[in-house]
């Protein structure tokens, strides 16, 4: 019986080998399946009372989400989705504690003035384009600029947005991110290109997402990420 026993966990321990190092060499693949095979993780996230984000922004922020964890990207358990397909006029920002699988902030985020008036409908990754960017970015450090306190941002996909950080594509609160601004002006103010967040929330905000946590950026016009796409 010992030896049968130990013949079995000789086995397993070669299959777990195996299946590690075929993760390792097709980290895209395995991250899907786990998505695929937890699709009720959209169904059991935790609204706290927001309004949940649709399930295919979900869908696609979670994917990528598990291929840049699997790629060692990222360090803090938050994912920040954000909608540009929707209005800017309603809250389209969402931070998920990954941990809990819960919602504990949505806002109001502007997108850039060449990205559209209402809806953002054209995005760029080159310079003085004053458009968003879409696509998977990584939180970077904080710092105090013009805006206040501001969080820097990495984008992981080449050709899409990795011109964040020389763009100066950061994460800043602004006066014309408001309820009262959309009252006046039936729309929400705009950005250079910078994802902008109302000023009483824009603390809690850097300070929860900040240090390598993923935000991701969706609109339909982009498919999920790419793995050939993502900057070592």
């Amino acid at each position: 019986m010992k030896k049968i026993n130990f013949f079995y966990l000789a086995l397993f321990a070669l299959m777990s080998f195996a299946t590690n190092l075929s993760k390792e060499k097709h980290p895209k693949k395995y991250a899907f399946s786990y998505v695929k095979n937890n699709s009720n993780v959209y169904n059991s996230l935790d609204s706290n009372n927001f309004q949940l984000p649709k399930e295919e922004s979900f869908s696609k922020a979670l994917e990528g989400y598990y291929l840049l964890k699997s790629k060692g990207f990222i360090k803090k358990e938050f994912l920040t989705i954000i909608d540009f397909s929707l209005s800017s006029s309603i809250k389209r920002m969402w931070i998920i504690d990954m941990n809990q699988n819960k919602i504990i902030l949505n806002s109001l985020v502007a997108h850039g003035k060449n990205s559209g008036e209402e809806y953002a409908e054209d995005f760029s990754n080159s310079n003085q384009s004053n458009k968003s960017s879409l696509g998977f970015f990584l939180t970077g450090e904080t710092y105090n600029g013009k805006h206040g306190l501001s969080l820097k941002l990495d984008g992981l996909e080449k050709g899409i947005n990795d011109n964040a950080r020389k763009r100066e594509v950061v994460v800043h609160g602004a006066d014309y991110v408001s309820e009262s601004f959309i009252k006046n002006n039936k729309r929400l103010g705009r950005s250079q290109g910078c994802p902008a967040v109302p000023v009483e929330l824009s603390k809690k905000i850097i300070e929860t997402i900040k240090n390598k946590s993923c935000l991701f950026i969706y609109h339909p016009s982009k498919d999920a990420i790419q793995s050939s796409k993502l900057i070592s």
